[in-house]
């Protein structure tokens, strides 16, 4: 019995021993993630519905904060520009600088730099007129033309092209780029990356880390969780150990 007492109290430490060690790569990788994601994203909420379906009214989204060069055709972008109210706007990018926009083609669609872009992200599937104002735009170097996705209700680039500025935003004035929706439950989940623009030059941007972000925090709660019960499984195996008497 000596021999299974202390066959019992070495499985208690190893049990402690795993605890701490997972317990404590969790905490890193928790702690870790959600210091991660505050250095990388910052929350919104959308007041408008000038971006649904993809973004409702009211939604929350978390945007990652980058550099305005950055920004390629068909992100949706935070930024703030004093023509535009000096406020947060959420809109999408559909043209860059040196781009030739024209709308509408024939079928309805957007045509930059002479090819038509399908546009299923916007309201009603794409099957609507990009836009029910036409108009042709030259896009001024460094500047962005921003359009919502909700076109018939949209106040964007198009409402300013009188402003002398081609109705373009300088990338400058990018704050971040949208990578997900997080609130509402039921409309939640990663942006879906524009491939609509993507034959054009430059191409299209990449997710950003949320994703991995998002699995750290995870795996670290799970890590938490796990080695404390491995921790109080191991003082149960030990407290009941002790109380075997020992024998010759």
């Amino acid at each position: 019995m000596r021999e299974a007492g202390r066959n019992g109290s070495g499985r208690g430490r190893l049990g402690s021993a795993l605890s701490g060690l997972a317990m404590a790569v969790g905490c890193v990788l928790f702690l870790g993630g959600f210091a991660w994601g505050a250095v990388l994203y910052q929350p919104y909420t959308v007041p408008t519905a000038s971006m649904a379906p993809t973004i409702g009214q009211g939604d929350r989204v978390l945007a990652q904060r980058i550099d305005g060069e950055q920004v390629r055709r068909g992100d949706v972008v935070v930024f703030t520009d004093s023509a535009w109210g000096d406020m947060p706007m959420v809109k999408r990018a559909v043209g860059v600088g040196g781009d030739k926009i024209v709308c509408c083609t024939k079928d309805g669609r957007l045509s930059v730099n002479g090819k038509p872009v399908e546009e299923p992200y916007l309201q009603g599937g794409g099957k609507a007129p990009a836009s029910l104002t036409p108009f042709k735009v030259a896009v001024p170097d460094g500047e962005l033309f921003m359009m919502g996705d909700h076109r018939d209700e949209s106040l964007d680039s198009r409402v300013h092209l009188g402003d002398g500025n081609h109705g373009a935003v300088p990338r400058e004035s990018v704050d971040a780029r949208v990578d997900s929706v997080v609130w509402p439950v039921n409309g939640a989940g990663m942006m879906r990356p524009a491939t609509n623009f993507e034959s054009l030059s430059g191409g299209i941007s990449h997710p950003g880390p949320l994703p991995l972000i998002g699995t750290a925090i995870a795996a670290g709660a799970v890590l938490v969780l796990g080695g404390a019960a491995i921790g109080s499984l191991a003082q149960r195996v030990s407290r009941g150990r002790a109380r075997v008497p020992a024998r010759a």
